[in-house]
């Protein structure tokens, strides 16, 4: 039996997550069945979750369109459903058709790729943005890497991993943006 310092197994967060999922996925119309198992240590360097939510079913390549958006959606959504804290978000991980074994080979190759073009060209490389299990693994990719170092910078969804040369500098992050216009007295130009 797993526990976590919250004070709740992994047996009880099972059961949860399939109170939760099985009817949204039988609302939703998808025909998907899902196994809910203890963590397998694939890749303990990068993910070692204590609960692992396996897809299966005719309509799995619709969770692994553009991305995989709809699996991480329905990850995200679960978090959130089970009001989990963001610091034991780590400890759930879905995946469809081995997609997040194959989701982490391919960010360390990229994390690779870039750091080859920074250490030849002395140019920073920028990722796409990326959540934060996806940032962490290109950090913990470069963690060897004496002569480059590995940022995150940007905000909220659109946060990025940056390789920089070890020597060099971090780019000023960007200016915020403001979310909302400025308030606007009634019939009247804005307040200053």
């Amino acid at each position: 039996m797993t526990v976590n310092n919250k004070g709740y197994t992994a047996e009880e967060s099972a059961s949860r997550i399939d109170g939760f999922l099985r009817p949204m996925l039988k609302l939703a119309g998808f025909d998907l069945k899902c196994e809910i198992a203890p963590g397998a240590n694939t890749h303990p360097d990068f993910e070692n979750p204590d609960i692992v939510v396996k897809f299966s079913g005719p309509d799995v390549d619709l969770l692994l369109e553009n991305k995989a958006e709809l699996l991480l959606a329905l990850e995200q959504l679960t978090m959130e459903a089970l009001r989990m804290a963001q610091e034991d978000h780590s400890r759930i991980c879905f995946d469809a058709n081995d997609y997040r074994a194959l989701r982490i080979e391919e960010l360390r190759m990229s994390a690779a790729a870039a750091a080859e073009k920074v250490r030849r060209t002395r140019v920073p490389f920028a990722f796409s943005p990326m959540n934060s299990r996806e940032r962490r693994i290109v950090h913990l990719a470069m963690r060897n890497e004496t002569d480059l170092r590995s940022e995150s910078a940007g905000f909220g969804p659109h946060r990025q991993v940056v390789i920089y040369p070890a020597d060099m500098p971090s780019a000023p992050p960007p200016m915020e943006r403001y979310s909302r216009p400025a308030e606007r007295p009634r019939g009247g130009r804005p307040r200053r």
